[in-house]
């Protein structure tokens, strides 16, 4: 039996159904009439862990169950996977230890928790977790039950793409799926692909995560230094040796979003179901919406995997705050008015009855003033001549890409920094945080004492971590030598200095 065809008997053969719920494919009646497309979602946010995971988890769990008489397993996650495993093993009444990383929100700990299995916060990230969960497994002769890198777990998630094929009879153009480590993707497309290989198999991603776009791209498994945690969900570093060979062969297209385009598939999502995503379940519909808008594709039937809707309260703010970005029904501008009395009523009166999302001025100096405006609009085409009309009046930078603008900038308050003398300038930065307490003090105890910090905001985004927006008084010539000392600290960052909204508002 070729190895292909295995993985197919075992996707056939799973035991997923002990626990697991075979779920809807519910038509997105508002997108099908916006997208001139047949747009379902398949819910697997539906399933008793509202999310796919607890199909692999139990597949795996329960085979070792029933030909090891296993009694004990462990896994490392920090979420939905993890309640995937506790549910199979309380459902097999066996133990599952679950190492999760100290930034882990306690909603998601004390899901695990009330599941029956023992949590163990440990590392700062998935991989310090799994180390641990690894060395936990040698000490004690344990079987780890791995997220995706696994057949058995693939086999499991395979189970909805035999769903699918069984639900929908008729010609299915595209399915849209969700990627981390692989496992939904190279499950659901390995089975689609052996019974109706002319359905296309699409990979969607956030564009700060992409390890199997890049991976596929370069043809060798390629492992990310940093992943954003936006979509903490499918933030994998590399994908799994054994996923890849079946992504090769299986995936016809490899996309990637970014956190605006995924908020506005979450809203897209609350309006089909009156449920909310997290963003990871929302990707694949992210993917479908921007692919259909690529290629122009009309009349056709598209599937989009809802995976999972385990969302953290917390990020709803971030997401409505970005929806309307990704739908591109909002801009960011920044406008420069004379500082003269009447500057005011001439920008609202060329501005006329748009509605105004953001207003945010403060006076300086310079002869100038600089407004940061946001503007609620109905199309991407009303947002073009929107600019164009204000630029006929006052000089305009389009702040809708600027990262600094949509995280930070908008919830600053004060002005300019001071003028440096000529031996000294400022250097602006971007820093993710992990959302855990000390974290704000161990970085300053990790900086010392050598570099003067001219500017500093937090904001926190709703999920593993928070955005810092901080300056550096820095000499010349001693800019590498700070941004060696954030790189040995070890939070993520990105220097921003020549952001937009930084040289028209803070600089």
């Amino acid at each position: 039996m070729t190895k292909k065809r295995q993985i197919i008997e075992k996707i056939i053969s799973s035991k997923v159904y002990d626990i697991a719920q075979v779920t809807p494919i519910d038509k997105a009646s508002n997108l099908s009439k916006s997208l001139k497309n047949n747009i379902f979602l398949k819910r697997e946010d539906l399933q008793p862990t509202h999310s796919f995971k607890v199909r692999g988890s139990y597949n795996k769990i329960e085979h070792l169950y029933r030909k090891k008489n296993v009694q004990h397993v462990v896994t490392a996650s920090a979420g939905n996977h993890a309640q995937g495993v506790a549910l199979a093993a309380k459902h097999l009444k066996i133990k599952a230890t679950i190492f999760m990383p100290l930034t882990t929100p306690k909603i998601k700990v004390n899901s695990v928790k009330m599941l029956g299995a023992k949590v163990k916060l440990t590392g700062n990230n998935f991989d310090e977790s799994a180390l641990a969960a690894s060395k936990y497994c040698g000490q004690y002769n344990l079987d780890f039950i791995h997220p995706f890198d696994d057949e058995l777990v693939i086999a499991g998630q395979g189970t909805v793409g035999l769903e699918i094929a069984n639900q929908f009879t008729d010609n299915i153009y595209a399915v849209f799926i969700g990627s981390g480590g692989g496992g939904l993707v190279s499950g659901v497309g390995e089975y689609l692909k052996s019974i109706r290989p002319d359905i296309k198999i699409i990979a969607v991603e956030s564009e700060d995560s992409a390890a199997l776009h890049q991976t596929l791209n370069s043809g060798k498994r390629i492992k990310l230094k940093e992943v954003g945690l936006f979509a903490d969900g499918t933030a994998a570093k590399q994908i799994g040796k054994k996923n890849y060979p079946i992504i090769k062969d299986v995936v016809d297209y490899s996309m990637t979003v970014n956190i605006d385009e995924i908020c506005s598939a979450v809203k897209d999502t609350f309006i089909e179901t009156r449920t909310i995503p997290e963003p990871s379940g929302a990707l694949a519909l992210a993917g479908l919406k921007k692919y259909v808008s690529r290629y122009g594709l009309k009349k056709k039937n598209l599937i989009a995997i809802y995976c999972g809707s385990n969302l953290n309260f917390e990020m709803l703010a971030p997401i409505v705050d970005r929806s309307s970005m990704g739908e591109q029904k909002e801009v960011f501008l920044g406008v420069q008015i004379p500082e003269v009395q009447g500057s005011f009523i001439k920008l609202c009166s060329a501005i006329g009855n748009k509605n105004i999302t953001e207003f945010s001025y403060r006076m300086d100096d310079s002869s100038t003033a600089k407004v940061f405006l946001g503007l609620e609009l109905e199309s991407k085409q009303k947002k073009e001549l929107s600019i164009k009309s204000l630029k006929k009046r006052f000089s305009v930078v389009d702040l809708s890409e600027d990262e600094v603008s949509k995280v930070h900038l908008r919830h600053m308050s004060g002005g300019r920094g001071p003028a440096f003398n000529g031996e000294e300038y400022e250097e602006i930065y971007m820093v993710d945080f992990p959302e855990k307490p000390g974290a704000l003090l161990f970085f300053l105890e990790s900086l010392g004492n050598q570099w003067n910090i001219s500017l500093f905001h937090y904001k926190n985004q709703g999920a593993l971590y928070g955005g810092a927006l901080i300056g550096f008084k820095v000499k010349k010539n001693s800019k590498k030598k700070l941004e060696q000392k954030l790189i040995s600290i070890g939070f993520p960052f990105t220097n921003q200095t020549s952001s937009k909204a930084y040289q028209a508002f803070l600089k």
